[in-house]
């Protein structure tokens, strides 16, 4: 949300709320929002239910991981890739991890591209439609993890253009490198260019 907030800021006569800010509590059915196989349409969904729920324009991003040698797998399976349950947080992080090296191993320097992508999807108060954008960041995956910020799998993304990975580099800079930085960029100069939703 910080991340949001700040590039969101120049946008006139826009207030950003979070769902605790709008009064909407926890429910189990936003665990089943995503079942998508598009990360278009996982965004649409989420923000189609908190639309209903809150009547106000709402955004949602679904955001992931996509490996050229693996078909563009993990992709919107990006948060649970590793084939195991019960798991959250870092020990999940580092079971994907592990798993996308086990997947990627033997594929050679050459062919072991990828990109973060991130879609978010504004849905209006009005019938004026919806606005959908998309922000990538191209890659390579290492053998080997290195740097300790970031999450997910920011310590396997290297960015060739930085010569380092996204767990190498400050919040700050990855916000301005990120796929997520480049969709809500893309939003924010709709909305500041008269773009409605």
């Amino acid at each position: 949300m910080a991340e949001i907030r700040r590039i969101m800021a120049g946008v006139p006569d826009l207030r950003i709320l979070d769902l605790n800010e709008a009064g909407v509590p926890y429910d189990p059915v936003e665990e089943e929002l995503e079942p998508y196989d598009s990360f278009e349409e996982n965004a649409r969904s989420k923000a189609d239910h908190f639309h209903r729920k809150t009547g106000l324009p709402t955004v949602a991003d679904d955001s992931g991981l996509e490996v050229d040698a693996l078909d563009g797998r993990p992709g919107v399976r990006s948060k649970r890739f590793a084939p195991v349950a019960g798991l959250s947080g870092l020990d999940m992080d580092l079971a994907n991890n592990r798993h996308l090296l086990d997947e990627m191993r033997g594929v050679p320097d050459e062919r072991r591209t990828a990109r973060y992508v991130c879609v978010a999807v504004a849905v209006g108060a009005s019938t004026r439609g919806v606005v959908t954008v998309r922000g990538e960041a191209p890659g390579r995956i290492l053998d080997a993890p290195r740097g300790d910020a970031g999450f997910g799998y920011d310590p396997l993304f290297f960015d060739p253009e930085l010569g380092r990975t996204f767990a190498e580099i400050t919040q700050e800079r990855k916000n301005a490198r990120s796929h997520r930085g480049k969709a809500f960029r893309a939003l924010a100069e709709h909305l500041g260019h008269g773009g409605e939703i």
